[in-house]
């Protein structure tokens, strides 16, 4: 079985907005009714930002695209800045932190990940994995070294 380029597009994109919604429910106690709206809407501005990179026939990478298609639909001068500010205020920054550096360590090069097969799929799980972790591992260690859980 062999997955076109939309495919994988499409499975990435689940996959972040699935794994987004668990880390800002888990990291964040923000309920998953309330984390769809920004999920969804940045989950837009990144498939924008990676369609804009697609078409335009500069060699810039997509990621820049990305970028600037969130400042623009963030700045005070577009109309739909103030609910995609409200929104995705909800959606806690380290939330999609892991997938967002897992796409860039595979460098948006769905054709290289493609060819690597399903292999790939279990290393990158492996590797979400052990990042969370190990994250986890270092902020009870330094919560527990400031007393920082003590204040609560």
């Amino acid at each position: 079985m062999t997955m076109s380029m939309r495919d994988w597009t499409i499975s990435l994109l689940l996959t972040s907005v699935i794994t987004t919604l668990m880390a800002n429910l888990i990291g964040s106690h923000v309920s998953i009714a309330e984390s769809i709206p920004g999920v969804l809407i940045l989950s837009a501005i990144a498939f924008v930002g990676i369609f804009l990179g697609k078409i335009i026939p500069l060699k810039i990478p997509a990621i820049i695209y990305v970028v600037l298609t969130g400042l623009l639909v963030a700045s005070p001068i577009s109309p739909i800045s103030q609910p995609v500010i409200e929104y995705t205020a909800k959606i806690s920054f380290m939330a999609p932190i892991t997938i967002v550096g897992t796409l860039a360590g595979i460098g948006l090069n769905f054709k290289s990940f493609i060819s690597q097969s399903w292999k790939m799929v279990i290393i990158a799980l492996l590797v979400f994995t052990g990042t969370f972790i190990t994250q986890a591992v270092f902020a009870q260690i330094f919560l527990n070294l400031t007393d920082a859980l003590d204040s609560f």
